[in-house]
């Protein structure tokens, strides 16, 4: 890579681009951010930053209509879902602007002996990187930059190279809301230079990831070697169980949108739907009938519900990754067409546990669907994967509910529902999904100092 671009995948036409950085320009950034850090986490309180934040809020949906098209153009994303995908943006940095100064209040702690207190200050560590992806450029930014600028810590944003131009937007916005110079920098920087100077640097003091499990791993061996904390979230291939309904088609309707969501490439969209017998071929009738009547279109209408695949090259793997299923013995019961960037949607079944669909995740509006005999059949495949973001849970009984609940290796469990994200909710995986959390009281917490303070008299 020797620039970030932006290419249209809709149509296939370039847009602008940019250079990358030089090791100048990413040395000097971090100076900036170091020094920001030393005059903006010291020098106001959270109140103060909490007040800037909300003005970063503010500008998100004073510039909704622009910063939509932005990412239209970029990655593909239909009009509609990318105004939400700015609304929601903008709620969660309100919401730290609103609860932060609770969350970040000081926390006494009853002493067992002694005279006198102590209580837990919570601190910045100082300058932060953040990576960031493609396939959600506003609302991944929201949930790293909103929690720790209002901790007082500062941001080196180095985000996807075919998102600069939304990159670019979202900084001007910090510098418009009128955070100091350096608080929040984008970066157009290479692998090589995160590996090789800005995580080595010590004035960097964490790191956070979302995108591949290969990209956080390499990220994680150098964050590792360099004793800097890492929050890493990555892929997902999440299950969707259906035990019971009252009403078979409310669930075939949450998991259609389940899986279409941001055009099904999103880490935390269902993508294993676990049926049991009784109700399985009712389901993939009802589900095949719905899925397939999103019909891939021209993302810029208000109309569209399907998009391009965010890129070419993304389209080629995921029908590169359907023949393979194909070939090692999946029935597909609605087979996707590819024409450019464009993918309709598909459904399989009968993917074996020897094949690789079985455990690959599938990024894009591709839909497995598995028949188990009872409870223990569905709890033994949703987890038989190295995934463990999130999970769907659609039973009428409270107490089957629960008891499932406690046995999905995931981060995040929704019962009876699906879309149900929201700034307050805490976000993160297990396994190799990653580990860390944003959102609610916890992605405030990731990258602060726990200082102890102890007073005897």
């Amino acid at each position: 890579m020797n620039k970030y671009a932006v290419t249209n995948p809709a149509t296939g036409a370039g847009g602008p681009s940019f250079p990358l950085a030089t090791d100048a320009e990413v040395t000097e950034a971090i100076g900036a951010a170091d020094r920001a850090h030393s005059e903006f986490s010291r020098g106001t309180s959270v109140a103060e930053r909490a007040g800037l934040m909300q003005r970063v809020a503010d500008l998100h949906t004073e510039r909704r209509e622009h910063l939509a098209e932005l990412i239209v153009r970029e990655m593909g994303k239909p009009v509609e879902q990318a105004l939400g995908e700015v609304d929601f943006s903008a709620d969660i940095y309100s919401y730290y602007a609103t609860h932060g100064e609770a969350f970040l209040a000081d926390e006494p702690i009853e002493l067992l002996a002694g005279e006198g207190s102590a209580f837990i200050r919570n601190a910045s560590l100082g300058v932060l990187l953040g990576i960031m992806p493609w396939n959600f450029p506003y609302y991944q930014v929201a949930r790293f930059a909103g929690p720790n600028l209002v901790l007082g810590n500062t941001i080196l944003l180095k985000h996807a190279s075919q998102c600069p131009e939304s990159a670019a937007a979202i900084e001007a916005i910090f510098t418009d809301a009128g955070f100091p110079a350096g608080a929040y920098r984008n970066l157009y920087a290479s692998s090589a230079q995160i590996a090789d100077i800005i995580i080595p640097d010590p004035r960097v003091c964490g790191v956070s990831l979302t995108g591949s499990e290969g990209a956080g791993a390499a990220v994680a061996e150098v964050a590792g070697r360099n004793l800097k904390k890492v929050v890493l979230e990555l892929g997902g291939s999440d299950p969707f169980i259906v035990l019971s309904a009252d009403d078979l088609e409310e669930a075939v309707d949450a998991a259609v949108a389940a899986r279409l969501d941001n055009s099904g490439q999103s880490c935390n969209a269902a993508k294993r739907f676990i049926v049991i017998d009784g109700l399985f071929d009712a389901f993939v009738e009802s589900f095949t009938a719905k899925i397939t009547g999103n019909v891939p279109a021209d993302p810029t209408s208000p109309e569209t519900t399907l998009g391009p695949l965010s890129s070419l090259g993304a389209a080629e793997g995921l029908e590169e990754q359907l023949q393979r299923a194909e070939a090692q013995g999946a029935t597909v019961h609605a087979r996707g067409i590819r024409t450019g960037a464009f993918f309709s949607p598909t459904v399989l079944t009968g993917v074996s546990p020897q094949s690789d669909a079985y455990r690959e995740e599938f990024f894009g509006p591709v839909a497995a669907i598995y028949r188990v005999q009872n409870e223990a059949e569905a709890v033994q495949v949703a987890n038989d994967i190295p995934y463990g973001l999130g999970s769907y849970l659609f039973t009428t009984d409270p107490e089957q509910a629960l008891r499932v609940a406690d046995q999905i290796d995931a981060g995040m469990v929704f019962i009876n529902g699906s879309l149900l994200d929201g700034p307050e909710l805490p976000f993160g995986g297990v396994k190799r999904s990653g580990f860390g959390r944003e959102l609610g009281r916890f992605g405030i917490a990731e990258f602060a100092n726990k200082k102890l303070i102890r007073i005897l008299k």
